[in-house]
């Protein structure tokens, strides 16, 4: 039953012949799994078409990730991304634009993260 239980609170996508599993939501669910196709076809299903702004934001938190093992609050990297990347691309406004359903939803799957704890909250 347990095994019943598991497969219905997962999914999965296939990248490049490989079946990768994500939570009921789309997240990955080990993020070392990621790799720029991943991000491709994550960002597919969000139908955003990831340009180089995007992946920008992308490597960005993909490094926090690396650095820290851990999936960055926004108001963290907001104040991260203004110190390395300028007072313009330090915004919740410019996340907003390249990313319209939010930093959680949107941003952190695409990177391959786990949903972020406050994705509520979050940007």
């Amino acid at each position: 039953m347990g095994d019943a239980r598991y497969a219905a609170e997962t999914d999965s996508i296939e990248v490049e012949g490989r079946v990768l599993a994500t939570d009921q939501l789309g997240y990955l669910l080990n993020p070392s799994d990621w790799t720029s196709a991943v991000a491709e076809a994550l960002a597919a299903r969000e139908h955003i078409t990831l340009g180089p702004d995007h992946w920008s934001m992308v490597r960005f938190v993909r490094d926090w990730y690396e650095e820290r093992q851990a999936v960055p609050e926004a108001r963290w990297l907001l104040k991260a991304m203004k110190q390395e990347l300028g007072e313009e691309k330090g915004t919740r406004r410019y996340l907003h634009r390249l990313f319209p359903h939010g930093y959680g939803p949107e941003l952190c799957k695409i990177a391959g993260m786990t949903m972020p704890r406050k994705v509520m909250l979050d940007v």
